[in-house]
């Protein structure tokens, strides 16, 4: 980006409920409407199995396999990123955290989206109910076993579901042998 562009006012060409299109220069992109952020967990349970999601998304027109997540803010303002995914981890997989720690914030496609999600880690993990998200989610959970995870997710892949890059965080020393 040029310090012309920088220096450019944003632009609000349409806004939603949860997200805004904007401009700044030569630049298009989108945020989260209202100051929501994104709570992204990685729960692993006493076992070392991965506790992922599976749901339908619109935007890629398929099933997409996912560390599970939710929005902070979208409902109270001033959520704190802990609080949220604690409701966001029961709420989507069943299963209740002892403890929840933060790992940080990240953007996930910084030269597209402004949006920002906050990485946390649940801690002692207790199953409480069945998961599965709102009605109009439709979440599916699997429980698999970390030293399993490329295979499932080469399994999953040949199906045609489509991978959240997070799961990367997972398959990191996999990858890079």
């Amino acid at each position: 980006m040029s310090q012309d562009d920088r220096d450019l006012p944003e632009q609000v060409h349409w806004e939603g409920k949860y997200i805004v299109a904007k401009t700044r220069g030569r630049w298009e992109y989108v945020s989260r409407a209202r100051g929501i952020r994104a709570a992204v967990i990685i729960a692993i349970d006493p076992e070392d199995h991965v506790i992922l999601v599976e749901q339908y998304r619109v935007p890629l027109g398929r099933a997409c396999i996912e560390l599970p997540a939710g929005l902070i803010g979208d409902e109270t303002e001033g959520e704190d990123p802990t609080e949220a995914a604690a409701r966001e981890l029961e709420e989507e997989t069943g299963f209740r955290a002892g403890r929840i720690e933060v790992l940080g914030e990240f953007h996930s496609s910084p030269g597209m989206v402004s949006e920002s999600f906050t990485l946390l880690r649940a801690h002692d993990l207790t199953k409480i109910g069945p998961g599965g998200g709102t009605e109009s989610e439709q979440i599916t959970v699997h429980r698999v076993p970390r030293a399993g995870l490329p295979a499932f997710i080469a399994d999953r892949r040949a199906r045609g579901d489509a991978m959240d890059v997070k799961l990367l965080l997972l398959l990191g020393p996999e990858l890079l042998g």
